[in-house]
C-alpha cells in the first residue's frame, strides 16, 4: 500500500478541516449572508469528503475489494470489509450527498444543514483518517 500517498491525503484532509473550523461563524444566519463564506466553507467541506472517497478508494483497490459504483459505496465496502466503523461509514456517506449537491446544484444548498454539518460532525473525518491509519498499522504486521 502507498503509505506516503495516503499520508499526504490525509494531510491534505488535516488543512480542510483546520480551515472549516477556523472559518465557520457561530450563527448560521452569518453564514447564510457571507457569500465569501459560503464559498470556503462548501469547497472545503466538498474537498473533504472528497479526499475520503479518494483515500478509500485506493484502500479499496489495494486491498482487492470490489471497485465501488458509486462514491458513498466506498464507505459501504470500506466497512464490510472492516476497515472503518458503521457509524463513520454512514456519516462519510450522507456527506457525498452534500459533495454532490455543492458541485452540481450549488444554489440548493441549505445552509442551515452545512452549518450544524460543520458543527457537529466534523470528527467524521477524523475518525475516518484514524480508522484508515489504523488499518494500515495493522496490515503492516
Amino acid at each position: 500500500m502507498d503509505k506516503q500517498l495516503i499520508a499526504q491525503k490525509i494531510e491534505s484532509l488535516r488543512r480542510c478541516i483546520l480551515r472549516l473550523q477556523d472559518k465557520i461563524p457561530g450563527e448560521v444566519e452569518t453564514l447564510a449572508n457571507d457569500v465569501d463564506l459560503q464559498d470556503i466553507i462548501s469547497l472545503n467541506l466538498s474537498r473533504a469528503v472528497q479526499l475520503c472517497v479518494d483515500i478509500g478508494a485506493h484502500v479499496i483497490s489495494e486491498q482487492d475489494l470490489p471497485s465501488p459504483e458509486t462514491m458513498g459505496k466506498t464507505f459501504q465496502i470500506l466497512q464490510k470489509a472492516s476497515i472503518i466503523d458503521a457509524i463513520t461509514a454512514e456519516n462519510l456517506q450522507k456527506a457525498v450527498g452534500f459533495r454532490n449537491i455543492a458541485v452540481h446544484n450549488y444554489e440548493r444548498i441549505n445552509w442551515l444543514i452545512v452549518h450544524a454539518i460543520v458543527h457537529k460532525h466534523m470528527s467524521d473525518f477524523s475518525k475516518f483518517a484514524k480508522q484508515i491509519y489504523n488499518h494500515i498499522d495493522s496490515s503492516a504486521n
